[in-house]
């Protein structure tokens, strides 16, 4: 790799503009483009597939997903990953301002991929009971599309200069200023953005049309999204508050094994048990009508 390649974290400004220490970063364009993508790409089967979903109930569903997304993923970082420091500062939780030494504008920061998914289900089932929309086709409809959506905010972390691999000897390594040794360290956004999300990607969308069950394709992507993520891990550096909390094994590693064996249990019973995809066919008919 030529030498400007493992400096350029060092040239990256994460802020799109910022008056005294009120901050707008690049990492909520990021969102911005994620949330958009996703919804693109569920418009396009919309109109182009047989899809058990109104574009008007799309719009409303949206609603509840960032909904579950933002205030699901604050509160499993809080939980998962800081709850130590936010039992004592409970304010921060919710609020873009530390009192430590006067005041001073922070941004909310920290945010938890599992925290975010717990958020999206709960909401999504919300929503299904609300609208009387089956759970399962939706989770299959979204699972096809989200993980482009992960690009995005992974490029969104490395414009940050944050969630930075471990120390590497590699010739793609970089060095990223928020690292307090200076050392090369793996580019592990990037490989996030890459394998989270082009890649499975890449697998489930193809797969969209094939599977022959409610339900089978979501199970695939929490396998599939959380195998990725478990091997990504070895390459990151695990947060600095837990370190390594079983073992080898970070927090995130922990989790996505959970999201590993939620996914495979689920689609053993969803495959065994479930209704065939094709059998809504009435139903979806209907709801385009």
């Amino acid at each position: 790799m030529p030498a400007w390649w493992a400096h350029i974290p060092e040239h990256l400004n994460p802020y799109i503009f910022h008056i005294g220490s009120f901050q707008v970063r690049y990492y909520g364009l990021m969102y911005l483009l994620a949330f958009s993508t996703v919804y693109l790409l569920v418009s396009y089967r919309i109109k182009h597939e047989q899809v058990a979903l109104t574009q008007d109930l799309l719009q409303t569903y949206f609603i509840w997903a960032i909904l579950g997304v933002l205030i699901g993923g604050r509160l499993g970082y809080v939980v998962f990953y800081d709850w130590h420091y936010y039992i004592t500062h409970p304010l921060q939780i919710v609020l873009p301002i530390e009192f430590d030494h006067g005041i001073h504008y922070t941004g909310i920061s920290g945010m938890s991929y599992h925290g975010g998914v717990i958020g999206v289900l709960l909401g999504t089932g919300i929503f299904c009971r609300k609208h009387r929309v089956n759970f399962w086709h939706l989770a299959d409809l979204m699972s096809s599309a989200i993980p482009l959506g992960y690009t995005f905010g992974r490029i969104g972390n490395f414009i940050n200069g944050e969630l930075y691999g471990r120390v590497t000897t590699v010739p793609w390594g970089m060095y990223f200023p928020l690292d307090p040794t200076h050392q090369l360290r793996h580019p592990s956004q990037l490989y996030e953005a890459l394998f989270e999300g082009i890649f499975l990607f890449c697998v489930l969308w193809p797969l969209r049309k094939r599977v022959t069950r409610d339900g089978a394709l979501f199970s695939l992507y929490l396998m599939g999204y959380g195998v990725v993520r478990f091997i990504i891990e070895f390459f990151r550096q695990p947060d600095p508050q837990l370190g390594f909390v079983l073992g080898p094994f970070t927090m995130g590693q922990v989790l996505c094994a959970l999201m590993i064996l939620a996914g495979a249990g689920l689609f053993w019973f969803r495959w065994k048990g479930g209704t065939p995809a094709t059998a809504d066919k009435k139903q979806r008919k209907r709801r385009k009508r």
